[in-house]
């Protein structure tokens, strides 16, 4: 079975960066997007940042010219580079590959800013 391994979280100060990444154990197939979502506490989970296989992105709002998505395809791993941190993006943040066929989810891992 599939796992998405994501690493890279921890805590940082506001005006930070931290890089996280996203690895998944096996291969899959007919991707369609690779993304990012956070979680904070009590609350849904909220698109950050997605990627298509063709490279083109989309942003949530309130990290636009922060936080920059990449991946490499042969790998099937997912970046997330975020810079200019704010206590407001702390959360559990969680990959996500998106198939054809099924949703793919991390277990995510933490964020946390302190101003």
């Amino acid at each position: 079975q599939v796992q998405l391994v994501e690493s890279g979280g921890g805590l940082v100060q506001a005006g930070g960066s931290l890089r996280l990444s996203c690895a998944a154990s096996g291969s899959i197939f007919n991707i369609v997007t690779l993304g990012w979502y956070r979680q904070a506490p009590g609350n849904q989970r909220d698109l950050v940042a997605v990627i298509t296989r063709g490279g083109i992105t989309n942003y949530a709002d309130s990290v636009k010219g922060r936080f920059t998505i990449s991946s490499d395809n042969a790998k099937n791993t997912v970046y997330l580079q975020m810079n200019s941190l704010t206590p407001e993006d702390t959360g559990v943040y969680v990959c996500n590959i998106h198939s054809l066929f099924r949703d793919y989810w991390g277990q995510g891992t933490q964020v946390t800013v302190s101003s």
